[in-house]
């Protein structure tokens, strides 16, 4: 992963984000300056498992120009092997693996952040994978399942495994999205891998990124609720970090993401139902309403149909005042940035 690395300055990455970073959405991200890389949707993994066709797409009809990293969740070796095989196949920059998705469906079946209860399977993984993926492999990790002092032989096994790349978000399994994150944690890693480290939670706006790789050292941000509520975060670090003035989008600017995140996902429904569609927009905007003024997310929790969404949206968005930089502190995009900015989390 080092030769993907931007030559002077912090690597920016979509993370991937289960129902949100499909094809539409990377296509609407891009416009908008975009990631240097993307991962897709989690690939699930079992004996009788087949590559999700509707993921698939992710890689074979990205038209973004930006690289493509397949990500895959399971525990079972061999069929993880024979699935890397099958994507490694494909115009993927990489292959990653899932050892962080704390989602209690997944680690009950001990997948995801369920497999670092036990480092020996993690070990024994690796070490299957490694040899049946001949490109790049990289893994996306928390710091432990229930502590962080279980990170460090985390990080051991990582290691002797010559992983192309780690992505670490800093929180444990069981913490969810409610704790502050470790940016020391991070910043261990940075110091004991031989492959670039990538820092991955809660990174809100372009100030908590700034100082998210200041305590860290790690060679990039993996940005994911914060990019749903605000698409130019890449573009504006990409600025700040060569000393331009970032782009201040207005609320008028987000109403055009909105719809045009509408659109894309509407041509891509194979049996499109109105109301279906706006149920789905509406989990997006429970992200994007954070910060925002008024009524905004109160009406669009009662939205039904495509003119409820349109009328809403109009009603509050289209107007030129420029976005607050960040969610309300007290928001779940917030949640857990007291190491980082002295936010109480």
């Amino acid at each position: 992963m080092r030769d993907l690395l931007p030559d002077n300055r912090p690597a920016l990455v979509l993370a991937p984000m289960q129902d949100v970073t499909d094809l539409p959405f990377m296509r609407v991200i891009a416009r908008r300056g975009g990631p240097d890389w993307f991962v897709t949707e989690y690939f699930r993994v079992h004996p009788d498992s087949v590559p999700h066709p509707y993921i698939l797409r992710s890689i074979r009809e990205n038209e973004t120009g930006r690289p493509v990293f397949a990500q895959m969740i399971g525990s079972d070796p061999a069929s993880l092997a024979r699935t890397a095989e099958q994507l490694a196949a494909l115009p993927v920059a990489g292959i990653d693996l899932n050892l962080g998705c704390p989602a209690p469906i997944v680690c009950r079946k001990n997948a995801g952040g369920g497999l670092l209860r036990d480092p020996d399977a993690v070990h024994r993984l690796l070490a299957t994978l490694r040899a049946a993926i001949p490109g790049r492999f990289t893994v996306k990790t928390r710091i432990g399942h229930a502590d962080e002092t279980e990170f460090p032989r985390l990080l051991e096994i990582f290691r002797s495994h010559g992983i192309d790349g780690l992505t670490i978000h800093a929180r444990t399994v069981k913490d969810l999205y409610q704790t502050p994150v470790r940016p020391e944690c991070v910043r261990k890693a940075v110091e004991m891998m031989t492959c670039p480290v990538i820092a991955n939670g809660n990174v809100v706006d372009t100030a908590t990124g700034l100082a998210y790789l200041a305590q860290t050292g790690a060679a990039g941000l993996m940005i994911g609720r914060g990019a749903i509520r605000n698409p130019w975060i890449f573009s504006q670090l990409r600025a700040l970090f060569e000393g331009e003035t970032p782009f201040a989008p207005s609320h008028r600017d987000l109403l055009a993401y909105v719809c045009e995140l509408y659109d894309e996902l509407a041509r891509e429904t194979r049996r499109f139902i109105p109301e279906s569609h706006v149920q789905r927009m509406k989990k997006t905007l429970a992200y994007i309403s954070h910060g925002l003024e008024g009524t905004f997310e109160y009406e669009m929790r009662r939205a039904r149909t495509p003119d409820d969404f349109f009328r809403i949206c109009r009603g509050h968005l289209d107007h030129d005042t420029p976005l607050p930089d960040q969610p309300p502190q007290d928001s779940k995009l917030f949640c857990g940035f007291g190491g980082l900015l002295g936010v109480r989390a």
